[in-house]
Order: structure tokens, then sequence, then C-alpha cells
């Protein structure tokens, strides 16, 4: 009897915690430039590898992450533009920015060792 009153609960909390963008969605052109920036920062210290291996570890954690950035957001925007953070808090919310993100990186890690 009960298993109907289940069925349409768990029916209602179906999409509780769905993401807001499909996975795979286009990045604005500012987002685009913001990683472009960061993971061009990140080959010129050559940190590439160690941040490559940082991000795939904790790419299931990315939204965790993204909440960290903004505990640390008052003493982060000291050293960098405010609009510029907080696209970046709001690009790493999203699923697919981190992936996006090892990408840059390592097409300018290839791109700084030549052919």
């Amino acid at each position: 009897m009960s298993d109907g009153k289940d069925k349409r609960r768990f029916a209602r909390l179906k999409h509780a915690f769905a993401i807001k963008k499909p996975e795979g969605a286009a990045l604005t052109p500012r987002q685009g430039e913001i990683l472009d920036r960061l993971s061009a920062k990140v080959v010129e210290w050559d940190m590439a590898v160690p941040a490559m291996l940082f991000l795939e570890t904790v790419k299931p954690l990315n939204y965790v992450g993204s909440q960290a950035l903004v505990f640390f957001g008052p003493i982060a925007k000291t050293l960098f533009a405010v609009e510029d953070y907080e696209e970046l808090v709001a690009l790493m919310e999203e699923r697919s920015s981190v992936e996006a993100l090892l990408t840059r990186i390592e097409e300018k890690q290839a791109a700084r060792r030549g052919p």
C-alpha cells in the first residue's frame, strides 16, 4: 500500500539535486577568457603537472571547492578583480568547468613544449 506513496514522494524529489546547466554546456566568452588566463599562469609558473593531478583528484568535489572560493572571497577580492573572481566562483560550480580547465592547461603545456 505505501509503495505507491513512496513512488510519488520520490517522483517529487527527482530533480532536487539537478545541475543548473546540462553537462558539457558551452562556456561564455568571458568564462573562456578567465580559464585561458588561469591556465596560462599555471603553465608559466611550471605548475601544470601538480595542478592537473590536483584537479583530477578533486574533480568530484568541484562544488565544495567553489564554496571554499566563496568563503575565501573577502581575502581573494583584495588580490584579484572582483568581477573575475565572482565569475570564476560561478564557473567552478559547474561540473564541466574542471574538465575545461584541465584541457586548457594540457593545450598550453603542449604548446610551450613545442612539436
